[in-house]
């Protein structure tokens, strides 16, 4: 095992991390964060990170946002938390508003949660009680798209399709329909996705018409699968299952947690289609990653199939201790206030137009980048051993892993999604950082592949 100073000593010794072989720690330390800000986060030794993946995607507006911070510490002085559960206060009253105002036409209602898989838990469960109630007791079952991710509670794996986080769990998960997702890097049609009709919907088509009548809802992640390895598809295939899902009576789930606020370009993925789910659970960037926080939007007619006498026992009994938290309120309210009075969304689509110019100029034309693909500031490169073939590399050869160490040595934060490297900065970084990020990123990738 490496030498490590008594802090990373403690943190082996008492913390099991999240999402890591633990084993891997004995040769790559955890690196101790002391303080952020902006883009940059700063270790015990005072070594400067590039946090380009916005710290699991949810640091919107930069690390330590004055505003925010400001935002918190007034609330902290006033309420830190009350049950929410007859009792409310105006930072969540404040903040539902804000969200309705922004959210996709008919979201006029919020349910509170703790973060991302507890707000899919509810829209599964409402979504279900929705159809009991509305007397489809027989729509029982869920569908979802293949490489799906929506979070590590069972439910939520349920609807997962990605065997990294749910094979093990099987056989305590609920059985639900996976339908072929877009994969338009590797399109079975030979299509592009900025040209083609969608033809891969066929797959939803043969779902529905065989479960259609029995489907209670599908859930998704709107024009980009994120730990798929940000496998972006067209805004058309959202028009199609709108259709679809009405014909059928299906419930449909938005899973914008990680493509709401800004990620794509806009409010939120589903604006680009110009067209409303039913239900759209939301986390990550809802704070700017300051505290937990996710809330579940959703129509007033599936609300109102909840409201009755209290003893006709229809009402929804699901609850969070920490449900409508004061402190999150604040966060959430401050980066709703900073996004429209300073126009960082609008800002961030010109970044974006010039990351994507500088990514592609820089790495486009290297053996071993498949493509490069981008929504937002989002930008994707997907690894491959044969660039002709799209032949990926072999998964125990862990390139992406082998460049993330590379690049983290440098100061910049890549953490790759198997052989999928990707940028999804805050979105108040500079033409300038960006710059740095890429240069950092392309000698990674030339150490370890080669020019």
């Amino acid at each position: 095992m490496a030498q490590y100073t008594s802090l990373e000593e403690k943190d082996l010794k008492y913390i099991w991390h999240p999402c890591s072989q633990m084993k891997d720690y004995e040769s790559l330390a955890p690196m101790i964060i002391e303080k952020g800000k902006g883009i940059y986060l700063y270790d015990i030794y005072g070594k400067e990170y590039i946090d380009i993946i916005s710290s699991w995607w949810c640091n919107l507006l930069g690390h330590c946002n004055e505003k925010i911070s400001s935002a918190v510490k007034e609330q902290l002085d006033k309420l830190e938390h009350v049950i929410f559960a007859n009792f409310s206060h105006t930072g969540a009253i404040n903040l539902s508003e804000k969200l309705v105002n922004i959210a996709p036409r008919g979201l006029n209602k919020c349910n509170f949660s703790d973060n991302g898989s507890a707000a899919v838990e509810s829209a599964l469960k409402m979504s279900f009680q929705y159809q009991y109630q509305s007397g489809h007791p027989e729509k029982r079952k869920f569908m979802c798209l293949s490489e799906g991710y929506h979070g590590e509670t069972i439910g939520a794996l349920s609807v997962g399709a990605l065997d990294l986080y749910a094979k093990i769990y099987e056989p305590i998960l609920i059985d639900s329909i996976r339908i072929t997702a877009p994969d338009c890097y590797r399109c079975p049609f030979n299509k592009h996705r900025d040209t083609c009709s969608t033809e891969c919907f066929i797959y939803a088509e043969a779902a529905f018409e065989k479960y259609g009548m029995e489907t209670c809802a599908i859930i998704l992640e709107p024009l980009l699968q994120g730990s798929a390895g940000m496998r972006i598809y067209p805004k058309e295939y959202l028009v199609k299952l709108r259709d679809i899902c009405n014909k059928y009576g299906v419930i449909l789930i938005a899973d914008e947690i990680a493509t709401g606020f800004g990620r794509t370009g806009r409010m939120f993925a589903f604006d680009h289609a110009g067209i409303s789910p039913d239900i759209m659970c939301i986390s990550k960037g809802l704070t700017g990653g300051y505290m937990p926080m996710s809330i579940t939007m959703t129509t007033d007619e599936i609300y109102y199939a909840f409201y009755d006498d209290y003893n006709k026992g229809k009402a929804f009994m699901h609850s969070h201790t920490y449900s409508g938290n004061p402190l999150g309120c604040a966060a959430a309210n401050a980066v709703l206030d900073i996004l429209e009075q300073d126009k960082i969304i609008e800002k961030a689509q010109i970044t974006a137009e010039y990351l994507n110019r500088k990514m592609v100029e820089r790495f486009k034309d290297h053996k071993n980048i498949g493509e490069i693909r981008h929504i937002g500031l989002i930008n994707a490169m997907e690894l491959v051993e044969d660039k002709n073939t799209k032949k990926p590399f072999n998964a125990e050869k862990r390139i992406g892993y082998q460049i993330y160490k590379k690049a983290l040595a440098n100061g910049l934060i890549l953490r790759p999604l198997g052989n999928v490297l990707y940028f999804n900065p805050a979105l108040i970084i500079t033409e300038e950082q960006l710059d740095t990020a890429i240069d950092i990123a392309y000698n990674a990738l030339i150490s370890i592949l080669g020019e």
